[in-house]
């Protein structure tokens, strides 16, 4: 099983920038697809970006492309979300998550970390 911790929301003001982390532990971490979802108050759990465990592959919702970018580092055991442009409407709690397959299937998640934009 493995163990994820996000961290590096905050407050940010509109069109600003954040990068969250994920660390993770507990299984190989190159063999692992990862994601970033988020949950705003009184909505549902949406996926906001996702990337092939050599990183090779990567997809994200309609909502964040060309501001968000999802990377990582296989050798830190990291995934990152940089979260650029940000807009009122991307706050929300933000959770990496991982899995097997690509397009993946998510079995494991972070605490999450909250991202509030505004001004």
């Amino acid at each position: 099983q493995v163990q994820l911790v996000d961290s590096g929301g905050g407050l940010v003001q509109p069109g600003g920038s954040l990068r969250l982390s994920c660390a993770a532990s507990g299984r190989t971490f190159s063999s692992l697809s990862m994601g970033w979802f988020r949950q705003a108050p009184r909505k549902e759990r949406q996926i906001v970006a996702a990337i092939s465990g050599r990183g090779t592959s990567a997809n994200y919702a309609d909502f964040v492309k060309g501001r968000f970018t999802i990377s990582r580092d296989n050798a830190k055991n990291t995934v990152y979300l940089q979260m650029n442009s940000l807009k009122p409407e991307d706050t929300a709690v933000y959770y990496c998550a991982a899995g097997s397959n690509w397009p993946p299937s998510f079995v494991s998640w972070g605490q999450g970390t909250q991202v509030t934009v505004s001004s």
